[in-house]
């Protein structure tokens, strides 16, 4: 069975790694505007992990694929892999 999370409760939670790493808190989704389905996630970056302030931003928000989501509920888990 599915579970049905709305966006407004995805947001400001933690985005944490499946190593447990901390990569942020979430901002916003980027959703097609054809499909309706969810592409990525606007991330705000932790400053305190040095490995999240290497990656790629774009207007100081990092991008991460919604791919690469493994769980949702109190934090966001996504795949390690797919953020490196």
């Amino acid at each position: 069975m599915v579970k049905i999370v709305l966006a407004k409760q995805l947001a400001g939670k933690k985005i944490i790694t499946n190593d447990g790493e901390e990569v942020g808190k979430l901002v916003d989704l980027e959703v097609s505007e054809s499909t309706g389905k969810i592409e990525n996630m606007l991330v705000e970056p932790n400053l305190d992990n040095p490995n999240t302030r290497k990656l790629s931003k774009e207007d100081g928000l990092v991008v991460i694929s919604y791919n690469s989501v493994l769980a949702a509920s109190d934090h966001i888990i996504v795949d390690k892999k797919a953020v490196a």
